[in-house]
């Protein structure tokens, strides 16, 4: 089982909007973007796969981000690539909400 890593309070991060975990935080190879939208919580690496852009910095909208760099789109649930020039889907990681907090699966 996945430790979880507590990332903010579930007001802190506002629909629409994005938080970047840092790598040091979560050990992995990449920081991790946590999202909301439309009331839910997605998890993607935070690097587009098509360039070195932050997905944190993205447009966040109807279950997708765009890169803010090419305009590449990837779902939040799933990571799929939506939209050129990206080529390669975006890894997804596992988000929990529990007691007023948002919870990141890294790896899951």
């Amino acid at each position: 089982m996945t430790e979880l890593i507590k990332v903010c309070d579930v007001d802190a991060l506002p629909d629409g909007e994005a938080l970047l975990v840092p790598a040091e935080t979560t050990g992995w190879s990449d920081g991790i973007a946590v999202f909301r939208d439309g009331g839910e919580f997605f998890a993607l690496d935070d690097t587009c796969t098509h360039e070195e852009a932050s997905l944190a910095d993205g447009w966040i909208e109807n279950g997708a981000v765009e890169c803010p760099d090419h305009a590449a789109r990837f779902s939040l649930a799933t990571g799929a690539v939506l939209c050129d020039p990206a080529t390669r889907a975006a890894r997804t990681h596992r988000v929990e909400v529990a007691d007023g907090c948002v919870w990141l699966a890294v790896g899951e």
